[in-house]
């Protein structure tokens, strides 16, 4: 529910980037939507800076006190935007207050992905924490949809008119409450048991310069390796689902009543299919998901892009494939990324690695296929992308352990110092 919340904040902004625009720049519209989109990424050039800050802090002071302080700072800043007024009203202030509230949400999405995937990972068994961790993406997906709907809501109820002014800004409104919501769902959990375990053991590290240290001395190959899944896992990501609103309305002419319905259609079918995939994982193990999944993305790719310009109906279709072959990698963070990592660096390089190269490749991906779009006149950029994105995930999974049914509990590194239990995998 947390994570949900913190991902309708950030579907809310990508879903109204088209209002966004026309209220804080007053430009041409593709200008001002690659302005909008942009600010989108500037978010994301901020997360590494609060993983360098929140990681360390969760590996110290335990999981759950990060993640109530970075759902309230989400929360906030998202509520923030819908009262920015326009350009027309405070002229260059305002553009620079929506830079400002944006980075104040990526500094906290810093420390929350990787906090929570590390809460998911250590609360779940062994043997199904692939199943388990699934449910920390059934509730991305959850955010991002429920942005979309209540989007999709508030414009089938209003007039352009009334969309161009306060339409836009209802939903992050809602960002609020939501925001309480996950605080007082948080509030009544314990910390993770495997983080309790290292406390009672006194094997906490208490030093942020220590950790560091022997994050980069130690582990810096599972760091690189992570960012190596995470430049496929996040150019997929934002290319589908941040991007393909604004894709869709510039570059093939839907309406945004239209491409919000395709994106939501798309999404749920995702929800629906991600604990199966999760489970599967348990089964199988991680690796050939991801295998699966980054060679169905370069081989379907460009037909199915081909395929969106056909009609609404077919876009639909096409939009499901791709984000059904996505799903075999999104279903399984939570189960593989924190794995990565023993006990006492795992909050800190998780969020590291994790949020350096989201920033520099994930969060990008809206505004960089805008660009390359916009420059190129091929409107099959981002099946492009997405496809060299998953080239460079094919060469990091080489160098993955695979982690299904491996202990996470303790200072070894699961799979490596612990055994994977194969045995584990056909038991499940």
């Amino acid at each position: 529910m947390g994570n949900a919340t913190e991902w309708f904040d950030y579907g809310v902004y990508a879903y109204t980037a088209t209002y966004i625009s026309r209220a804080f720049f007053p430009d041409d519209l593709e200008s001002a939507t690659l302005l909008t989109l942009g600010i989108f990424a500037v978010s994301f050039l901020v997360r590494p800076l609060g993983g360098l800050v929140w990681g360390p802090l969760g590996d110290r002071l335990g999981r759950k006190h990060v993640l109530a302080l970075t759902i309230i700072l989400m929360g906030t800043a998202t509520f923030l935007i819908g009262v920015i007024p326009s350009y027309a009203s405070i002229g260059f202030w305002a553009p620079v207050l929506l830079v400002i509230l944006r980075m104040i949400q990526g500094f906290s999405t810093g420390g929350e992905y990787g906090g929570a995937a590390t809460f998911m990972a250590e609360y779940s068994p062994d043997r199904k924490r692939g199943f388990y961790g699934s449910f920390l993406e059934f509730g991305t997906l959850g955010g991002f949809s429920l942005g979309a709907l209540v989007v999709l809501a508030v414009d089938l109820l209003s007039t352009d008119a009334f969309m161009d002014t306060w339409g836009w800004r209802l939903p992050f409104f809602v960002a609020g409450p939501l925001a309480l919501i996950g605080l007082y769902m948080r509030s009544k959990l314990e910390d993770t048991p495997v983080f309790r375990e290292l406390e009672n053991e006194d094997a906490v590290e208490h030093k942020t310069s220590t950790q560091f240290r022997e994050l980069i001395a130690t582990y810096w190959r599972p760091i690189l390796t992570l960012m190596g899944l995470v430049v496929a896992l996040n150019v997929c990501n934002y290319t589908l689902l941040s991007y393909m609103p604004t894709y869709l309305e510039s570059r093939i002419g839907l309406s945004s009543t239209s491409s919000l319905f395709l994106v939501v259609i798309g999404q749920f079918a995702m929800m629906l299919v991600i604990p199966f995939a999760g489970a599967l994982s348990d089964k199988v193990g991680r690796k050939p998901l991801w295998l699966v999944s980054m060679v169905g993305l370069l081989i379907f790719a460009i037909p199915m892009y081909m395929l969106m310009t056909v009609n609404v109906g077919w876009a639909i279709v096409a939009f499901t494939v791709l984000g059904l072959l996505y799903v075999l990698q999104l279903s399984t963070i939570s189960a593989t990324f924190p794995a990565m990592f023993p006990t006492h660096v795992r909050f800190a390089g998780f969020a590291i690695a994790y949020n350096v190269s989201t920033s520099l490749f994930g969060g990008t991906a809206p505004a960089a296929n805008e660009w390359l779009v916009e420059r190129t006149g091929n409107d099959l950029v981002p099946a492009f992308y997405m496809m060299g994105a998953c080239v460079v995930g094919l060469i990091a999974l080489l160098f993955v352990a695979e982690t299904a049914g491996a202990s996470i509990r303790g200072r070894g590194v699961p799979g490596v110092d612990t055994d994977a239990h194969p045995s584990a995998l056909q038991k499940s």
